[in-house]
């Protein structure tokens, strides 16, 4: 089957979907938690009602500063990113009372690319693990012989079916909606780096590497304005 490209407006259109039905349900949250402050006079609703407006806008703050870096332009052409900025955005998002996130990688400038594909390959992993669990992340070499590692384990592990034909750009349906577009964008980061990506599950984990290798042609990422443009 050949490789889907998609055109930059239906890949962007698809992303931005993607992007807004992570953070709908925190935001609805909040909402309804403010609403209950309107209605309730009950102190013992009101603080409930309070809780819940924290953690929702913790939660999707979290989301928004991990999308920004995983899908957005993150600085000019060709840019470089810390991977301590990587580390915090994802820890955020992660690590809570159900996952143990562990980061074994050096605090080094990494192009942005690949800082990309760790965290699309980071939320690849931890879509296998619903019910919480472990996420490990690790980064081996530097430079063009980088390898990048992401392991899930935890109750009720799986890897869904679509992911990996959709990391290959060959979607079984022939199409990519803004379900699957985020396991396609991943293979397209991945092929924009020079790395070959799979997901896999090896007896009692799901792991997501990227490793260097000749990849196939692919279309190119398209990046955002230098400047003008929030990302």
């Amino acid at each position: 089957m050949p490789v889907i490209e998609l055109d930059a407006l239906d890949l962007s259109a698809l992303l931005c979907s993607r992007v807004c039905h992570d953070v709908i349900s925190p935001v609805g949250a909040i909402v309804n938690g403010l609403e209950v402050l309107e209605e309730e006079n009950d102190p013992e609703m009101r603080s409930i009602a309070t809780d819940l407006i924290k953690r929702s806008a913790h939660n999707a703050s979290a989301k928004l500063q991990f999308c920004r870096l995983a899908f957005g332009a993150a600085g000019s052409a060709g840019a470089l990113i810390d991977t301590g900025d990587g580390e915090n955005v994802a820890r955020n998002l992660f690590a809570d009372d159900r996952t143990t996130f562990e980061w074994n990688a050096p605090r080094i400038l990494m192009p942005k690319n690949k800082v990309k594909l760790l965290l699309n390959m980071c939320l690849i992993a931890a879509a296998s693990i619903p019910r919480g669990g472990l996420l490990k992340v690790d980064v081996v070499g530097v430079d063009d012989a980088t390898s990048l590692t992401v392991t899930a384990s935890g109750p009720n592990l799986r890897l869904a079916s679509s992911v990996s034909p959709l990391l290959a750009g060959e979607p079984e349906s022939g199409t990519v909606d803004a379900h699957g577009v985020q396991a396609y964008y991943t293979g397209l980061v991945a092929r924009a780096s020079n790395l070959n990506v799979k997901a896999e599950t090896l007896e009692a984990s799901v792991v997501v590497s990227a490793i260097p290798g000749s990849v196939s042609a692919a279309a190119p990422v398209a990046e955002a304005p230098e400047s003008g443009t929030p990302t």
